[in-house]
């Protein structure tokens, strides 16, 4: 609302000082029409260029191109990095595919900050848990928290035709659900649980389900945090309120929104372990809205 009334001033002074210099210099004309029609067209043509609207066009077109060679790159290197030398290497492959995802944003002048990352144990399981605004993220929170070897909950679809994004996800410990099939979904959920309770990772969901168009959360649904707790009992549940995400998307997917910030908000994290689950899934959903802005 601030932001609506600043821009509302700026046009109220344009459109003044238009006019003013209208009724200066334009002889023998009717100032209304000058007023009306060419005061109008200056002052939105100068509200269009601040939103940054016409400005993004270039900066989507670079964005974009980087996003997609980063993807077209990185396949055949997660391919040998995965076949010829292991987990590891793969690992490191995807950080760095992470990273350069990631530094598309740069075109769009958005930055990306992660809040409280302190507060992510170590050497433990954990399950972070999210609002979704967009795909970014997923490339966020797969860079911000890599140190955490975090392995996503994606829908099927994703798992397939996508260059570099779908080779990890079939090979790099995530699971992929048929959201179509709820009964094909408890036995990966049961094992992404009992994998990241094994090797001390992490697994990210999105309990929402889907993105959100305007940043307001969704609600919330339990059953897939419920299955990932259930099997990995050592883990430690941390919420994340993601901010501004779905505003690079604001336009749609051409142009971009420009000039974001986007953050990461890392809440308290809960134990698993003796934490009652309604319980559990109430502090989660709680601090992840609450940290929300919309």
């Amino acid at each position: 609302m601030q932001i609506a009334a600043k821009i509302q001033k700026i046009k109220q002074k344009l459109c003044l000082s238009i006019q003013r210099i209208g009724q200066k210099t334009i002889k023998n004309k009717d100032p209304v029409f000058f007023h009306s029609t060419f005061c109008r067209i200056f002052v939105e043509i100068i509200y269009y260029v601040y939103s940054m609207k016409l400005l993004s066009y270039p900066f989507s077109i670079l964005t974009w191109l980087w996003f997609v060679l980063a993807i077209l790159i990185f396949h055949p290197v997660q391919w040998v990095c995965f076949r010829v030398f292991g987990y590891q290497a793969h690992k490191r492959s995807v950080d760095w595919l992470d990273f350069f995802l990631q530094s598309s944003l740069w075109f769009t002048f958005s930055k990306v900050q992660a809040i409280n990352i302190e507060r992510i144990p170590e050497n433990k399981p954990i399950i972070f848990v999210a609002n979704h605004q967009s795909i970014f993220d997923i490339v966020g929170m797969a860079w911000l928290f890599r140190k955490s070897h975090p392995k996503f909950v994606s829908k099927i679809e994703l798992g397939k035709n996508i260059p570099s994004v779908s080779y990890n996800l079939r090979n790099g410990g995530s699971v992929l659900i048929d959201r179509k099939d709820p009964k094909q979904a408890l036995p990966v959920l049961k094992q992404l649980g009992e994998y990241i309770n094994k090797y001390n990772r992490a697994a990210i969901i999105y309990p929402e389900g889907t993105r959100t168009r305007d940043g307001k959360p969704k609600e919330f649904a339990p059953n897939g945090l419920k299955i990932l707790c259930k099997y990995a009992p050592d883990a430690i549940v941390v919420p994340v309120s993601i901010n501004n995400s779905w505003k690079v998307f604001k336009y749609g997917n051409f142009p971009l929104g420009m000039g974001n910030n986007i953050t990461f908000t890392v809440h308290e994290p809960i134990p698993v372990k003796g934490t009652d689950y309604n319980l559990l899934f109430e502090q989660t959903e709680s601090r992840i809205v609450g940290g929300i802005k919309y």
